[in-house]
């Protein structure tokens, strides 16, 4: 059975840092792509940032550019996301995704692109 599970959320100031983790049992997922996408109260689901299999080429919402960073390590079977200057509209639940192989680039944002999701982990930034 495929599992995501993510960590790391919690309560932040404004202007902190978190740092989540996501990771997949079940399978390998080398040579999958991963994204992290997030969801706030009576919002859709945007997209955050995603990462290619080998980790050479990431992308992230121009709402986070500059302050999260997407990283894998793929020994580990895990994704993280790195958050910095966090903001409270930053406050949401973070859910990774997974999904085979490549996905092209204007397509990374699109959750229905994705075939496996974790639970989600909730992230409250406090002003």
């Amino acid at each position: 059975q495929v599992q995501l599970v993510e960590s790391g959320g919690g309560l932040a100031q404004a202007g902190g840092s978190l740092r989540l983790s996501c990771t997949a049992s079940g399978r390998t997922f080398s040579r999958y792509t991963k994204g992290w996408f997030r969801q706030a109260p009576g919002k859709e689901r945007e997209f955050v940032a995603a990462i290619n299999w080998s980790g050479s080429t990431t992308y992230y919402a121009d709402s986070v550019k500059g302050r999260a960073t997407i990283s894998r390590d793929n020994a580990k079977n895990t994704v993280y996301l790195q958050m910095n200057s966090l903001k409270p509209e930053d406050t949401a639940v973070y859910y990774c995704a997974a999904r085979p192989g490549v996905v092209a680039s204007h397509l990374v944002d699109k959750p229905y692109n994705y075939d496996y999701w974790g639970q989600g982990t909730l992230v409250t930034v406090s002003s």
